[in-house]
Parts: C-alpha cells; sequence; structure tokens
C-alpha cells in the first residue's frame, strides 16, 4: 500500500467523518474545553509534507498548514533529526537564568533576516500572543509613554494584554470584562471595503489623516503614544494586505513622534509571502516585529526582533521559563536553513502561481469577491452579490466543508474570507489539485443562492 508520506494528492477511503474520528470526536465534546472552534471532523494521526492522515487512513491536502504553522510541511526530516538530537542532549535549561549556545545562535540568525543598518535584538517566547505581550511592555518601558493604537480587524492574540489589542470579532472578547486600559483602535486599509472606493494601492489615505489631524488633536496627544500595531496582512481579519504607501506613512508618523511601529508578523512572517516578513514589500524598518507561528515547524516558539536601542530593558524586567526552549530552537534553526535553502523562493513561486489561476474567479464565479494576498498567504472573499459586496459566511463555510469532503484541508478568515495557507514546499500538482478541488466546491455552493 502507498503510504502518506509517498503521496501528493489526497485518498479517501472512508466516509467523513470516519468510525474511528467519530469516536474520538465524541470523547473530545466530553474532556475538551467547548471554547475550541473546529470547522470539520479532521482527526489527525500523522503528517508528511503537505500530507495528512486521519485515523481512519484517510489522507487529506493540508492547504492551512496548522494555521500557517507547518512551514516546512509536516514532519520535515531536517526538523525531525534536529528535534531528536537536541531532545537526547538538552531538553530544558531555561534562558532567563542560564545560558546555552542555541540562543544567541538563532537570535543573530533572525536579527540578520531584517532590513536596516541598525542592530537587532531578540526576545524568546512561547507563543505568537505572548510575543505581543512582549512587544507591548517594551514599547511601555522603551518610550515611557502608555497609550497603544491597533486596527479594526486585527487579531493578535487572546490572553488579557494581547486580547486588548484583537479586534476581529466580539466573541473572543465577549465575557471578560475590562481589558487593558490606553488602547484604542482604527479602521483597517481594507481595499476591497473601502468606504472612499480607493483601489489596492491607494486605500487609507483619510485613515492617515483621521490618525494625525483628529485623533491626535482631540482625543490624545502623540506623546502620549507607546506603539502602534498593524499587521501588514491581516490573518483573522480575512488576509487583507496593507497598501504599501499605508505602511510607509505609518513609519512615517511614528519615526515623528517617537512611537513604536510594531508589526505583527505572527502568520504573515517566516517566508510564508515570498519575503522573510510581509512589511518588506513595503520597504519598511519597523521598531518591533513579533513573530511564531512558522518559525519552528511546529513546534511551540515565538519572538520579538527590535532594534537594539529599543530592547533596552533592565534584567528582570521580562522573562520567560520555556520561552526560548532548547528543542524549539533546534526546530527553528533547521527551519531557517530549510526556507533560505529554497523554500521562500518557492512561496514566491508558487504565490505567483496560484493568483495567476485565480485572477479570474470574480468573473468566473458570481459568489467570489476578492482574490488578495502575497505569495502563499491567499485570501478568498465570498460575497452573496458582487455588486452590494453582501458578506457571505455561510457560503464561505460551505466551500470549507465540501473542501474538506473532498480531501483538501482549508480554513476560513474573517466574517466571509477563506485563507489558503499551505506549505511553503508546495508544488504545482498539489496546487492545481487545490485550484480544481476549490472550483468544484465553489460551483456547488453557488447552487445555494
Amino acid at each position: 500500500m502507498i503510504t502518506a508520506s509517498e503521496m501528493k494528492t489526497p485518498r479517501l477511503v472512508t466516509a467523513l467523518p470516519g468510525p474511528k474520528a467519530e469516536q474520538i470526536v465524541e470523547r473530545d465534546a466530553k474532556f475538551m474545553s467547548p471554547s475550541f472552534t473546529r470547522d470539520y471532523p479532521l482527526v489527525a494521526k500523522s503528517g508528511h509534507g503537505a500530507m495528512v492522515e486521519d485515523v481512519d487512513g484517510n489522507v487529506f491536502l493540508d492547504f492551512a498548514a496548522g494555521i500557517a504553522v507547518c512551514s516546512t510541511g509536516h514532519c520535515h526530516p531536517k526538523v525531525v533529526a534536529a528535534i531528536q538530537k537536541q531532545a537526547a542532549q538538552l531538553i530544558h535549561m531555561s534562558g532567563t537564568d542560564f545560558y546555552y549556545e542555541s540562543l544567541p545562535l538563532l537570535a543573530e540568525r533572525l536579527g540578520k533576516t531584517v532590513p536596516g543598518s541598525e542592530e537587532k535584538k531578540v526576545f524568546f517566547t512561547n507563543s505568537g500572543t505572548e510575543a505581543v505581550e512582549a512587544a507591548m511592555k517594551l514599547a511601555r518601558y522603551a518610550t515611557k509613554r502608555e497609550k497603544l493604537i491597533a486596527f479594526y480587524g486585527g487579531f493578535h492574540g487572546r490572553t488579557m494584554g494581547s486580547l486588548s489589542l484583537t479586534a476581529s470579532k466580539s466573541t473572543q472578547r465577549k465575557g471578560f470584562g475590562g481589558l487593558l486600559s490606553g488602547v484604542e483602535h482604527i479602521p483597517y486599509p481594507y481595499a476591497y471595503r473601502c468606504a472612499h472606493g480607493h483601489t489596492a494601492e491607494t486605500c487609507g489615505a483619510e485613515i492617515l489623516e483621521t490618525l494625525e489631524n483628529q485623533i491626535f488633536k482631540r482625543l490624545f496627544d502623540p506623546s502620549e503614544v507607546a506603539g502602534i500595531i498593524i499587521e501588514p496582512i491581516q490573518g483573522e481579519g480575512g488576509y487583507v494586505p496593507a497598501p504599501k504607501f499605508f505602511l510607509q506613512e505609518l513609519q512615517r508618523i511614528c519615526t515623528q513622534y517617537g512611537i513604536m511601529l510594531i508589526v505583527d508578523e505572527v502568520q504573515s512572517g517566516m517566508g510564508r509571502t515570498g519575503k522573510w516578513w510581509a512589511f518588506e514589500h513595503a520597504g519598511i524598518e519597523p521598531d518591533i516585529i513579533t513573530s511564531a507561528k512558522g518559525i519552528a515547524s511546529g513546534m511551540p516558539l515565538g519572538a520579538i526582533i527590535a532594534k537594539s536601542r529599543v530592547m533596552n530593558w533592565k534584567p528582570g524586567s521580562h522573562g520567560t521559563t520555556f520561552g526560548g526552549n532548547p528543542v524549539c530552537l533546534a526546530a527553528s534553526l533547521a527551519t531557517m536553513d530549510l526556507l533560505e535553502g529554497g523554500m521562500i523562493e518557492n512561496a514566491r513561486k508558487m504565490g505567483h502561481y496560484i493568483f495567476q489561476h485565480t485572477a479570474n474567479w470574480t468573473n468566473k464565479f458570481k459568489i467570489v469577491g476578492d482574490v488578495r494576498g502575497k505569495g502563499l498567504m491567499v485570501g478568498i472573499e465570498f460575497v452573496r452579490d458582487q455588486r452590494t459586496k453582501e458578506r457571505a459566511g455561510d457560503l464561505r463555510n460551505a466551500v470549507v466543508d465540501l473542501a474538506f469532503h473532498k480531501g483538501l484541508l482549508v480554513l476560513g478568515a474573517g466574517e466571509n474570507s477563506l485563507r489558503l495557507s499551505p506549505p511553503l514546499l508546495i508544488d504545482e500538482e498539489q496546487a492545481d489539485f487545490a485550484l480544481r478541488t476549490l472550483e468544484e466546491c465553489i460551483r456547488e455552493a453557488e447552487k445555494k443562492i
């Protein structure tokens, strides 16, 4: 029998979910927190490259990659070898209190991926939300200011500090009481739904004008603002890219007023857009960058990378027990080798291939309103009517479910968008299968209107 590790496209052998999967889903409902959101009953058992096998022997093509985490694919042999080797030598020591070689080694390599002549320093965390928490603290510490500005539609995590910045879905905030004070939100430049009818290159000018000429003059002085945090491509918000000029002007504003520009690259970074960092497409130089997800191919690791003059906090100001764990660092070093060795370039090439083949989807399908993104960070927005742009979350959900039953794993993003975030090693055969399958699913979903 052909194993999952030898396959490049799906193989379904049972109805979905299969009998073993059904049993596990039932057990999960009994013992697991109901706060998790599951789009469909996939019960994963193993993964190899872009393929995932479930407990019943069904094999799926994964275009979700554990929410953009498995950047080098599932269980890449070089990542696995690095994990195994490190686990046999040293599993934990805590970089807060002790030294080990891989801490500065990975920090130096990460710093060198960031453009600009200024030296960089790194703080390691366990996750993206912890990286955002650290960035918030660092911005306040470095500026001696309190206020923070974030964007509607942004997702920065669910711990109480990062949740204060998150403004993606009200259900993520509902029931948790008062959040961090001093946080303000402003609109994000959403070109497809631009209130002023601008293009993807020009949307957002009015937002910047409001920030400088209204918010800074009527609500609070810019000298009170510690940082402005932005996703260069909103993740949970629907895979919405910010225009190049908007990010450039945001940096100008931050520089002018001594505000820290914090770029959240938790989902968009580590090569996903065809460059190390999505902000590079705009040619800016943030003060603080947050990273996680694809940084260690599935091991729990996050980081903030900051200009050395910014990361000047004193010993004891911030720390972590598990952040920068030796095994996670080993996985990250192996991940960086693979990304530098061709996967970032493949993300650029395959992203271009996918956008070429989806360029006519808004003409081809009446429920597709927009296709957008960079590299292998592709968003597809579903609408009930292309003229009115009425959101069609139910149709998006139908496409996600139909795709699962055809062997393709995708996830939603935002109210009515679908995200494609496959491992960075996919090839044309796999892209063709995914696109062909999505076209079939979209045609079936169109019958529902």
